[in-house]
């Protein structure tokens, strides 16, 4: 029989994708991926051809720890080539939740366990499973040394893209080289025969080798003597493509060279119903993130002023912990339920590290802070993690304020202050206060508390039903318990266009991932039947809380206005016992021609107003024409806990909770009245800031003031003592606004201090760093939407620009001396 030439090339792509947690708990996974590499291991022993490709450090490094003589193996295999490591991320992990500086930590650990244990890194980004990418990871990906990137998820029916292969552009210009599986990333066939002739129908145009992937999956198994004993019996017939065992490094090299087109957005929206499903793991990764990243920063500034060590052991166990977490079936909420009792204790872990980190860090730099002594006072060391000025409220506990209290900064200038409920319910003796704390740059503030009457200073005006401090007017829904009227003072303009901020509930009978789904908008229902009351009333804030119901749920919200600031703060407590809907509070604007803008992973995204279920981080903001005056205005809305949101023509909508069965997927059908497990039932508490504005997000400085809410201060309470340093210092500043610096911290290697630098408004700039704690000052040049790591040496040399694993250095920062 005369054999037929091949058809194109597949590169022949064996792998076992693993899930360590989904449908099992971690434990089982472990031990799943030490059978799967077992099994690896002996195809490789028996079929010299054969290449394995194996992602995530995290399950190496549970093989390096658990069974070294294992991992000697895998070593050699991966020495000889033939054990080819990609992703060079610690886990396969959601690709649309995670910040920006999750994203980094994923490749920065990653690569640096294949550095150090094989002495190579990966080349290739490789999520086949994630349900979504942020259109913003090409630069992480490509400074990460990831130079190539393969996904499965969406799927052609999900979005159209102009090629398999294609150049994948970020926002700020960076590319990397891109290739989507066809029809599955696993098999369970033994024969492959029927996957590979379905393949085929990809072949065609400019792009005649693909990737051809093969091998048991999800829980594990990998490839199987009869996958390969099929593939030799196909290349031997002929009439097929060649079928090359290989892996996706060799398959991006060998088309590298072809023309392809380039594709400059995100890649959506495979399982929308991911980016609110439990609540609760939402909620701890933002908070372990934001907190290691405080923790980092403060650390490194009590080390540099006061010789205090810095903890990098306990700092990247902490992130490890927090990495895990944000692999796909866990952070997207999809996993068994008795796996967020595994990741709540992970996240736990880090959250109690980098508290301690913190409190060692500021108790050993206010115990240096020169605090005067006053008969009856009580002081107070806040600390800024923001390496600009702000003006933030403070809350704190305290016992033994006399009924009259005044509240002085370190130059004696009394502060408004208020006592708020405390959150003790005991006698008079302990109290809560707050005020307005005006702090300098990454940097710190003595405030005073004396036992002397305060002076006269205007309330707050407030009733039960509505605020006003001058800014903004706040009045409420009496029925809904949200708002009827939100007026800005300074614009004379209405914000909203009808009641806003009510609770609306969509029916929602999709799976845990809501398959199939791209928006909810099947309203069955309001809360409604609302409770007013003004709970506080002073010179810092008015507060009046809202208890409206919905079947045997409650929702409440307790709205603030504060002195002189130009928000709403809002503090949501909802109390839900529903089943398979969604709960959302929506916002109808004024807005003529909107464009919705959605904080991304270090940068932000554009979408289109069409109702469809977004992701996205701390704010999302609508700006347009406001309508009775023509003026371009807009409304951020910024929350600590949520990453799903939608926009529709003028409205926002945030959504607050879904409550699917537990790891349910299609096309399994639920029983009628079956005994299922739902989730997000009973209590959480979330806080949201609505910002009214002119013009647009970048002329409010949206990211600023989501940092502000997302990143607080720390406070520490004092005694008296002489010291080094003065009641109030900054030790950091950056400039000019649409520059932030979001991470200070030691290298890795220990040889100096690393800043990360990223330009937040798409506007090219040339950075200021002001550095007093270190005695420089740099100036780096941003591109838009721009992402760079310094390296300042210890010792004073020149500053350096290095790649996101610090294994690489890209030449001098431009840099001034002090």
């Amino acid at each position: 029989m005369t054999k037929l030439p091949p058809r194109g090339i597949f590169h022949m792509i064996g792998n076992a994708h693993i899930d360590p947690v989904w449908l099992w708990n971690w434990q089982e996974g472990f031990q799943e991926i030490k059978a799967t590499y077992r099994s690896a291991l002996d195809r490789l022993r028996e079929h010299p051809d054969f290449v394995f490709t194996c992602s995530s450090a995290a399950h190496l490094s549970w093989i390096a720890d658990n069974e070294p003589e294992m991992f000697e193996e895998i070593r050699v295999r991966v020495e000889e080539g033939r054990w080819a490591l990609v992703g060079g991320w610690w886990v396969q992990a959601d690709c649309a939740l995670p910040s920006g500086e999750g994203f980094v930590r994923q490749g920065l650990y990653g690569q640096r366990f294949f550095q150090a244990h094989f002495g190579r890194t990966a080349d290739t980004g490789y999520n086949p499973d994630s349900f979504g990418h942020a259109g913003t990871l090409p630069q992480i990906l490509l400074k990460s040394g990831l130079k190539h990137y393969t996904f499965m998820r969406p799927g052609p029916h999900e979005q159209a893209l102009p090629s398999r292969l294609f150049w994948w552009q970020g926002p700020d210009g960076s590319r990397v080289l891109t290739f989507r599986i066809p029809y599955e990333y696993c098999t369970w066939g033994k024969d492959l025969e029927p996957h590979v002739r379905k393949c085929t129908t990809e072949l065609g145009g400019p792009v005649n080798e693909l990737m051809c992937f093969y091998g048991v999956g999800n829980h594990g198994g990998g490839p199987t003597n009869e996958n390969l004993a099929s593939i030799a019996r196909m290349n031997a017939e002929g009439g097929l493509p060649e079928l090359r065992l290989s892996d996706p490094s060799q398959y991006f090299r060998a088309v590298q060279e072809l023309e392809v087109p380039v594709w400059a957005d995100e890649l959506h929206h495979h399982a929308v119903g991911c980016y609110a499903v439990h609540s609760g793991v939402k909620r701890w990764n933002r908070s372990a993130e934001l907190a290691l990243i405080r923790a980092e920063k403060l650390a490194v500034l009590a080390a540099a002023v006061t010789g205090l060590p810095y903890p990098r052991a306990d700092l990247e166990r902490a992130w490890k912990r927090v990495l895990f977490n944000q692999f796909h079936d866990i952070l997207a909420g999809t996993s068994i339920e008795s796996a967020y009792e595994d990741a709540r204790n992970e996240y736990g872990e880090a959250l109690a590290t980098a508290q301690h980190i913190t409190n060692a860090a500021v108790q050993r730099l206010s115990w240096r802070v020169t605090v005067p002594h006053r008969e009856g006072s009580k002081p107070y060391v806040i600390f800024n993690p923001h390496p600009w000025a702000t003006q933030i409220p403070i809350e704190h506990e305290t016992g033994g304020v006399p009924a009259e209290f005044s509240v002085t900064d370190e130059q004696g200038t009394s502060i408004p202050v208020q006592r708020v409920r405390s959150e003790a319910t005991v006698t008079g003796w302990r109290k809560r206060l707050t005020w307005m704390a005006e702090l300098p740059p990454f940097g710190y503030r003595t405030y005073t508390i004396l036992p002397e009457a305060a002076p006269e200073t205007p309330t707050v005006e407030a009733s039960d039903l509505h605020l006003d401090n001058g800014l903004l007017r706040l009045e409420i829904d009496s029925q809904t318990g949200g708002i009827s009227r939100l007026l800005d003072h300074r614009s004379g303009a209405d914000v909203f266009q009808g009641p806003a901020a009510m609770g609306t509930v969509m029916r929602d009978p999709s799976d845990t991932w809501s398959h199939g789904v791209f928006r909810y908008d099947d309203v069955v229902g309001h809360f409604s039947d609302a409770h007013s009351t003004l709970l506080e009333q002073g010179p810092v804030r008015s507060t009046i809380r809202t208890t409206a119901q919905f079947g045997r749920s409650t929702l409440t919200q307790e709205f603030t206005l504060y002195a002189d600031q130009p928000y709403v703060q809002v503090r949501v407590q909802v109390a839900w016992h529903g089943a398979q809907q969604v709960l959302k509070l929506l916002f109808p604007t004024h807005l003529h021609f909107p464009q919705v803008t959605y904080e991304a992973p270090y940068g932000v995204t554009g979408r289109p107003t069409d109702g469809n279920e977004e992701p996205g981080h701390r704010w999302v903001d609508l700006t347009g024409v406001y309508r009775p005056s023509g003026a371009i205005r807009g409304l951020s809305l910024i929350n600590d806990a949520k990453y799903s949101y939608h926009a529709l023509e003028n409205q926002l909508g945030l959504t607050v909770l879904r409550s699917p069965i537990s790891a349910h997927h299609d096309p399994y059908v639920p029983t009628e009245g079956g005994n299922y497990r739902l989730m997000d039932q009973g209590e959480q508490v979330f806080t949201y800031w609505l910002y009214p504005h002119d013009l647009t997000w970048r002329d409010a400085d949206t990211p600023r003031w989501a940092a502000a809410l997302t990143e607080r201060p720390v406070v520490i309470p004092e005694t008296f003592h002489e010291g080094p340093l003065d009641p109030a210092a900054s030790f950091l500043q950056i400039e000019p606004a649409n520059a932030q610096i979001t991470v200070v911290k030691r290298a890795e290697d220990d040889h100096g201090y690393v800043l990360r630098v990223v330009e937040t408004h798409g506007q090219p700039t040339q950075a200021v760093l002001n550095l007093p704690f270190l005695e420089r000052t740099l100036h780096v040049q941003l591109g838009a939407y721009e992402l760079k790591t310094i390296l300042i040496p210890d010792g004073g040399g020149p500053a350096l620009t290095l790649n996101l694993t610090e294994l690489e250095t890209w030449g001098e920062a431009e840099d001034a001396p002090h």
